[in-house]
């Protein structure tokens, strides 16, 4: 019914609490007395006492039946006691397991806290141990009513023994038979919920970056296939039930056609009245109710006991000499694939040594390589924006020129209006006076289709979606060959991330990489578009500081224009020109420059040089 896994884990708690099974076991053949002596109690009643004319010796057999009822009744209560010795310590057990996987996971080198570590306690790890103690109740259930009734028929009358007993089986083999088809349905449904959850959170979180690329078509299409997969998923698992319903009309209701058709037969072979009722009376409240609990016991709460608890296994391997020890990643984390071109706030992403291998850039000239006589990659004229009608202004009348092929470094103090000039560079927000220009051409009014091929955003909180490797690095140019994204790999040090993860034909995690290895992910598909300007929004914040010099390296040597929304201040050494945001007036030039005339620049490069402006000279000092 389940994987090996899920065995091993189910028959080793069973094996650790054999003393709690056994006293389950025993109290459960006691519940079973109303189940063994009904038939014969109600036969005698019958036989001896009604139909003999013996009113009070009828009510004297239905008394022992009743006082048997109260017998198992009684030891309904120590099932229930003995159950929870078993269960409950599995259920331990499973909780100390999540929790010890999730704390070596948070604790080893590169590793990461996981949220779902919560949903696992709280709801898979219930759900399991609801589960098992169902599915013991309604197995060993079966067992000893089904078992009590067969040997009371056989007791009562031996051919309706048999004949009982084949259509029971047949219903249990028809069951049996189809178990593994409903866990491989019910695994199928479960994991067409997950890809649809997360198709969907991706394309919310990355929902600025699809309207900017214009790519609704494209990821309703992707969700819309999702939805359908997880209702054909729905459509199957609801079709499986017609085995269930098979398999309780043959095991269940044939003995009980058979038993009133053959009545008369029977009657006339010397069969007493009682006895025929006697079997009646066995199969409709004894082994019709045991097979129908077990069907729907093992058929519902059985699959979900299966599947609910692979996973757990999966995701929490136990500690010890069984669990490989975790390889830690490599020195530069892996970038989440960032939406299409435009823009979510990107943060760096671990930094790699550049390995050697030609840019796709250095192939030949860009298409978009500046000349002579081009119009500005950047120009704002009077830019003025704020977050509310009577709010402080964010930027106010800002005009900036960024030539075609400039490298420019945007810096300042949190707050100060870095990622919302980005925002507004790349068309993602709308001033509310003043105009932005790409290459001469009005953001405003322009569609997000003809914006995705002026401009990449790559923001903090890179966007990586399931599919391959390739898939999510050719996000932006979808007909690029495995040689050119290689050499992307290659130029922006992705190569040890890619090989991690098993090449470019390898399926994606998301959730499996860490935030430095999305934005690694989401530079590498950035450096792939074919639009001349890219904005690193903070892409690199997650990255250390060499692989962070790296993809900036990279990109200014990509072509094209390259304006970063600085995370450190060694992204404005890198820069031919920086803007920084000094109090109410920015202020664009260079490093050398400005360490001169701001102070705020002064402040932001931490005095890793003494320069002094020639208008401050400390006192003391000639």
């Amino acid at each position: 019914m389940s994987g090996p896994g899920v065995r091993r884990s189910t028959w080793a708690a069973l094996r650790a609490r054999r003393r709690a099974l056994g006293r389950l076991a025993a109290w459960s053949a006691v519940e079973a007395l109303p189940a063994l002596l009904g038939g014969v109690f109600v036969a005698r009643a019958v036989d001896r006492g009604f139909l003999a004319g013996e009113f009070g010796t009828g009510l004297a057999w239905l008394a022992g039946l009743a006082a048997a009822v109260l017998v198992g009744a009684a030891a309904t209560g120590q099932v229930y006691r003995s159950l929870g010795a078993v269960v409950e310590p599995f259920r331990d057990e499973l909780a100390a397991r999540v929790v010890r996987g999730a704390l070596h996971d948070a604790t080893r080198a590169g590793g990461r806290a996981d949220s779902a570590t919560v949903a696992r306690l709280t709801h898979q790890v219930e759900v399991v141990r609801d589960t098992f103690g169902g599915l013991l109740l309604v197995v060993r259930g079966f067992l000893f009513t089904a078992g009590a009734a067969l040997l009371g028929l056989l007791a009562l009358a031996p051919p309706l023994a048999g004949a009982v007993a084949a259509p029971l089986v047949v219903g249990l083999a028809v069951f049996g038979a189809s178990l593994p088809a409903m866990v491989a349905h019910q695994r199928a449904q479960v994991t067409a919920g997950e890809r649809l959850g997360r198709s969907a959170a991706s394309a919310l979180a990355g929902h600025r970056d699809v309207v900017a690329c214009g790519a609704q078509e494209r990821v309703v299409s992707d969700v819309d296939r999702r939805v359908t997969a997880q209702a054909d998923a729905e459509r199957t698992l609801a079709r499986m039930a017609a085995l269930r319903s098979l398999s309780l009309g043959v095991g269940g209701w044939l003995p009980v056609v058979v038993l009133v058709l053959a009545a008369p037969w029977l009657v006339r072979q010397g069969l007493s009245a009682g006895a025929v009722l006697g079997a009646l009376v066995y199969v409709t409240t004894g082994l019709q109710p045991a097979l129908h609990a077990v069907v729907q016991g093992v058929g519902g709460g059985g699959l979900r006991y299966a599947v609910t608890l692979g996973r757990i296994l999966r995701t929490s391997p136990p500690p010890g000499p069984d669990l490989p020890p975790p390889t830690a990643p490599p020195s530069r984390p892996a970038a989440v694939p960032s939406p299409p071109v435009a823009a979510v706030p990107a943060g760096p992403s671990p930094v790699a040594a550049v390995p050697a291998g030609p840019s796709p850039a250095a192939a030949g000239p860009a298409p978009w390589a500046a000349a002579v006589g081009d119009p500005p990659a950047v120009a704002l004229r009077g830019l003025t924006f704020r977050y509310g009608p009577h709010a402080r202004p964010v930027l106010a009348d800002l005009t900036l020129t960024v030539a075609a092929g400039d490298h420019l470094a945007v810096v300042g103090p949190s707050g100060a209006g870095k990622s919302t000039l980005a925002a507004l560079v790349a068309g993602l927000a709308s001033p509310e006076s003043g105009t932005v220009h790409l290459a001469g051409v009005p953001v405003d009014g322009t569609p997000p289709e003809a914006l995705a091929r002026l401009r990449v955003l790559v923001p903090q909180e890179a966007y990586v979606r399931t599919g391959s490797v390739g898939d999510n690095l050719r996000y932006l140019h979808a007909d690029a060959d495995d040689a050119t994204v290689l050499a992307a790999v290659r130029t922006l040090g992705a190569g040890p991330l890619v090989a991690r993860l098993g090449g470019l034909d390898a399926e994606l995690d998301p959730a499996a990489l860490s935030a430095g290895e999305r934005q690694l992910v989401a530079a590498v598909r950035a450096y792939l578009a074919t639009a001349p300007l890219v904005i690193l929004d903070e892409a690199t914040c997650h990255l250390d500081p060499t692989l962070e010099a790296t993809v900036e390296h990279a990109f200014a040597r990509r072509g094209g224009t390259l304006v970063v929304i600085a995370h450190r201040i060694s992204s404005a050494t890198r820069a031919r020109r920086v803007l920084v945001f000094d109090g109410d007036r920015p202020l664009v030039g260079s490093h050398d420059d400005l360490l001169t005339r701001s102070t705020t620049y002064r402040e932001l490069v931490g005095h890793w040089e003494d320069v002094t402006p020639p208008d401050r000279v400390p006192l003391g000092r000639p």
